[in-house]
């Protein structure tokens, strides 16, 4: 009897999940061949395994879990895995910025030496070329603070120095500014004598600014980053599965690359160490997350600040997050070359990558869409005018661009109307 009814339980769940995605105008059998092409990914070898979590007007229409928890020990992969959601951080610690805007703790014009006097006398590098041709920096003041408006939207001049190169990037990569194993105190003092690789407020650079932002935060309350979005976005969300680290009890839910990417060849780069509370809590890359965690999260920010009468931001600072900062008025000079992730057709708001128009990208969406990706192969994005919500987890870095974008695309494919 037992048995009967598990498989009953399953039965009505299932006509559950068909009837929203006829209601919400998805085609379930579009749907089925997402679910199709990433397991043949996991069958050749490319897909270590993955979640997935489609929603449409508030409801979940499709959530899959394929291939692997773990690829070397063939553990199946479970809707409840726990994924290392690196930059997907940001936007979580963005809006707990905007929270703390809005009870009337910080400014974003505030200049981020006002509370971290460290950052007030500041460097920009400028890269020379010498009679003999070869390169060397000098270095010049900066033209203006640096502001917690600047870290939202990454026109500090903080950039990283795991991504592309440059004079700057090399005295990063030198005093290990981008090194996991440090404290919060370690890394604020490298930063503050680091160079800028530009004047701040010029050039979009992407980099530690969230990083520099969080710290900002626990300076300004007394408490940690992890106390800050436990206490301001996790517990009111209902986010139980997210958080800097993992407890012993859910250890078996950790989600795990290849050892070697199939996408570079190369050994996967060590994965975050997440069994045991970090040094210093990284607002730029430190978290880990659930699909249906941060499905709350967007979902909240979908409904204009609030989830099931739990409120953390305001439907005009939601609209504030989800704008784009970049426009020419206040960024004449901004390059958006290869360096520049958002990507064609995009700017950013403050924490996300934000479309500008309908057109003018090759991805499917619609003006006002946004999003954000992770390091290691996570992904989401949010459409307000579809009132659409796609999620997908992966631990593959080396398949994380091309992950995304089949996703996105399989996802919109598979709208009706």
């Amino acid at each position: 009897m037992r048995g009967k009814g598990f498989w009953w339980v399953h039965l009505l769940l299932f006509l559950g999940l068909a009837l929203a995605q006829i209601q919400e105008g998805v085609d379930l059998g579009r749907l089925g061949l997402l679910k199709a092409r990433l397991e043949a990914e996991v069958a050749q070898g490319r897909l270590p395994g993955a979640v997935v979590l489609v929603a449409r007007n508030g409801r979940v229409v499709f959530e899959e879990a394929v291939g692997y928890l773990d690829p070397v020990r063939r553990t199946p992969m479970s809707k409840e895995a726990i994924f290392r959601i690196y930059s997907m951080t940001k936007p979580l610690v963005s809006a707990l910025a905007l929270n703390l805007m809005e009870e009337g703790r910080i400014f974003l014009t505030d200049p981020v030496s006002l509370y971290l006097p460290q950052f007030r006398e500041l460097r920009v590098g400028v890269e020379r070329t010498g009679p003999n041709g070869e390169s060397t920096l000098e270095l010049v003041p900066a033209q203006r603070p640096i502001l917690v408006y600047d870290l939202l939207r990454h026109t500090s001049g903080i950039t990283y120095g795991i991504f592309f190169d440059s004079l700057v990037k090399r005295e990063y990569r030198r005093v290990g500014l981008d090194a996991v194993d440090q404290t919060r105190e370690e890394f604020l003092n490298k930063l503050a004598n680091l160079p800028l690789q530009f004047q701040p407020g010029t050039v979009f650079e992407y980099g530690n600014s969230t990083d520099l932002l969080g710290h900002l935060l626990e300076q300004i309350t007394g408490q940690s980053l992890e106390q800050l979005l436990e206490k301001r976005i996790f517990r009111p969300l209902g986010m139980a599965d997210t958080g800097f680290s993992v407890p012993e009890a859910k250890w078996g839910r950790i989600a795990e690359p290849f050892p070697q990417d199939p996408f570079t060849g190369a050994p996967t780069p060590t994965p975050l160490e997440v069994r045991r509370p970090p040094k210093r809590f990284s607002g730029g890359a430190g978290l880990v997350s659930t699909a249906r965690d941060y499905f709350r999260f967007l979902q909240a920010l979908l409904e204009g600040g609030a989830l099931e009468g739990r409120r953390i931001l305001s439907p005009k600072a939601v609209a504030l997050m989800t704008q784009d900062h970049l426009g020419p008025l206040y960024l004449p000079s901004l390059q958006r070359g290869a360096a520049y992730l958002p990507g064609p057709g995009y700017g950013f708001g403050l924490g996300v990558a934000v479309r500008l128009a309908d057109g003018g990208s090759p991805l499917m969406g619609s003006s006002g869409d946004y999003s954000w990706a992770g390091l290691f192969g996570t992904y989401f994005f949010v459409d307000p005018k579809e009132r659409l919500i796609g999620i997908f987890l992966s631990q593959s870095p080396g398949g994380r661009a091309y992950y995304s974008q089949l996703f996105r695309q399989m996802v919109y494919a598979s709208l009706v109307r």
